[in-house]
C-alpha cells in the first residue's frame, strides 16, 4: 500500500502543473455541457494513463532507437497543437452557445485532440520515461505494479476534480471572461507548438 500511495503522490505532482492536458480539460469544462465535459475528461484520462504505463514500461526507448519517429511526432504534434491553439484564440463560444443546436462539436476531433496532446509530444514521452523508468528500476514486480497503479489513480482524481471545479465555477464567469480564458489557453498551446516545431528544426540541422 505504501508504493500505491507513493505512486498517487508522485502522479499528482507530475500531472498538476499547468500543461496542455490541463488546458484542454479546463477549456472543455468551460465550453461544453457537464455530461460532455466528463466524457472528454474520461478520454483525456485514458490517454494520460496509457502514456504513463507506456513510459513506465519503456516506450521512450523507441524514440531513442528510431530518430525518424521522433521527427514525425515533433512535426505532427506541433502542427496539430498549433491548430488547436489557433482555434481557441479565434473562438467566441460561451456556455450560452453550448446549448444551441448549432454547436459544432465532434467527438472524433475531441478524441484526436486528447490523443495528440498526450502522445504527440516526444519530449513528454522522454521525460516520462526518465522519471517513471527510474521508479521502474527501483520497484520491481508487485511493488512497481502498485506504484504505477497509484499514478493511474492520480490521473483519474486530478482530471475529474479539475472538470468538476471548472464546471461549477463557469456559471459565475461572464462571456467576455470566458473568451479571454480561451485566448490565453490558445496562446499557451501555440507556445507548446512552437517549442515542438523548434525541436524539429534543431533535430534536422
Amino acid at each position: 500500500m505504501f508504493n500505491l500511495l507513493k505512486g498517487l503522490l508522485f502522479g499528482l505532482a507530475y500531472v498538476a502543473p499547468i500543461g496542455m492536458q490541463n488546458l484542454y480539460v479546463i477549456n472543455t469544462a468551460l465550453e461544453q455541457p457537464k455530461r460532455r465535459a466528463y466524457l472528454i475528461c474520461a478520454i483525456v484520462i485514458f490517454f494520460d494513463i496509457s502514456l504513463s504505463l507506456a513510459c513506465f514500461f519503456g516506450v521512450g526507448q523507441l524514440l531513442t532507437t528510431w530518430p525518424l519517429l521522433k521527427l514525425i511526432l515533433f512535426a505532427g504534434g506541433g502542427a496539430f497543437i498549433a491548430i488547436l491553439g489557433w482555434q481557441l484564440i479565434r473562438s467566441t463560444t460561451t456556455p450560452l452557445d453550448v446549448a444551441s443546436p448549432k454547436t459544432a462539436f465532434k467527438y472524433r476531433t475531441a478524441i484526436m485532440a486528447a490523443f495528440a496532446i498526450a502522445w504527440l509530444n516526444p519530449q513528454a514521452i522522454l521525460d516520462g520515461t526518465l522519471l517513471l523508468g527510474a521508479f521502474r528500476a527501483s520497484l520491481p514486480g508487485l511493488s512497481g505494479d502498485l506504484f504505477v497503479g497509484g499514478v493511474a489513480i492520480s490521473s483519474f482524481v486530478w482530471f475529474t476534480s479539475l472538470t468538476t471545479i471548472v464546471s461549477l465555477l463557469r456559471s459565475q464567469l461572464n462571456p467576455k471572461v470566458l473568451m479571454w480564458i480561451n485566448r490565453v489557453c490558445g496562446v499557451v498551446m501555440l507556445g507548446y507548438a512552437v517549442k515542438l516545431l523548434s525541436n524539429l528544426v534543431q533535430a534536422l540541422l
